[in-house]
């Protein structure tokens, strides 16, 4: 098997789990499987740089200096708003001839102002996707995914999605198993699945500045199996249908039948991940009241049936 070079550019303000997530998963799976990644770090002129947390990162060398790596991974953070214009133009020149291009959180602002985004899908932290589609109307920007993959370039979202990544483009270099162990050892699953959504409905939706909203998001949280029409829900705030449905949108910036989609989902997704229920009763136990309704959920959201996101996190045992 060819060993694969992997480079990881350092940069001042550059966030440190950006670097670090991504490179203990490459360094474990190198443990665990010898000469299979060959790994360096590098900065502009080959100097210590300081993350955004104030840690110093001391790199292998300059960028100027080393070959061109099968992977390059471009980490984010703060120094990503204005960069050295001298790191832009390495990219751009140097990109193109990587095998593969990994950016972590706004490492994507990085790609995208090097032009090795344009025509192409990709992510970034949520709060930088809006600025990232404006900035660079090229880019085909995805605000939902934790990762994209889009031919040979590879975008995750915020900071630990950087994890998920890299245990994915170790399952495909190497295998399932090797990935798994590694996951194992980081006490982290194998593998959120790259279309899972950046954050739960909880953080995805506002809280409500009302207390009677406030408690019917905590209800529905609660009681994703309980009556959740939107006349049951009003009736809790106290208010009419109609008003409460504007009420609910304004103040959470989502609708009540889509803030409880996302509840029911997440709640479905948990169970399937942490429990050894069987499918029919964890529809029932999310409200979804059939495994048809649970399965249409699913393959509309995440692009994947419950029972295989559920094998993704409990696999089968190698006979």
């Amino acid at each position: 098997m060819p060993q694969r070079t992997l480079l990881l550019v350092l940069f001042d303000g550059v966030q440190s789990l950006d670097v670090t997530g991504p490179l203990e998963v490459f360094a474990g799976a190198e443990r665990h499987t010898p000469g299979t990644y060959r790994i360096r770090t590098a900065s502009l002129d080959g100097g210590p740089v300081r993350a955004s947390s104030g840690l110093t990162l001391v790199p292998d060398g300059a960028l100027t200096e080393v070959p061109d790596p099968h992977t390059l991974l471009v980490p984010g953070g703060e120094g990503t708003r204005s960069p050295d214009p001298r790191l832009t133009e390495w990219l751009r020149a140097r990109g193109p001839r990587a095998r593969r291009l990994v950016s972590v959180c706004t490492g994507a602002v990085l790609l995208a102002a090097a032009g090795l985004l344009d025509g192409r899908r990709a992510t970034t932290h949520w709060a930088h996707c809006d600025t990232l589609a404006r900035d660079h109307p090229a880019v085909r920007v995805d605000p939902e995914p934790i990762y994209v993959r889009d031919g040979h370039v590879a975008t995750s979202a915020g900071v630990t999605s950087g994890i998920d990544l890299a245990l994915a483009l170790v399952e495909e270099d190497l295998d399932r198993d090797v990935a798994l162990t590694v996951a194992r050892h980081l006490v982290v699953f194998l593998r959120r699945p790259g279309n899972q959504a950046q954050f739960s409905a909880q953080l995805a939706a506002q809280t409500a500045r009302r207390a009677p909203l406030r408690e019917v998001q905590r209800w529905i949280s609660e009681h994703p199996a309980g009556d959740l029409t939107v006349d049951s829900l009003a009736a809790r705030a106290r208010l009419s249908p109609r008003h409460f449905a504007r009420a609910f949108r304004d103040e959470t910036g989502t609708t009540p039948g889509r803030y409880v989609d996302r509840v029911r989902l997440e709640h479905a997704r948990r169970l399937l991940e942490d429990s050894t229920d069987g499918i029919e009763e964890i529809s029932r136990a999310s409200g979804y009241g059939t495994p048809e309704a649970m399965r249409r959920a699913f393959v509309r959201t995440l692009g994947t049936p419950p029972a295989e996101y559920r094998r993704r996190f409990h696999p089968a045992p190698a006979r």
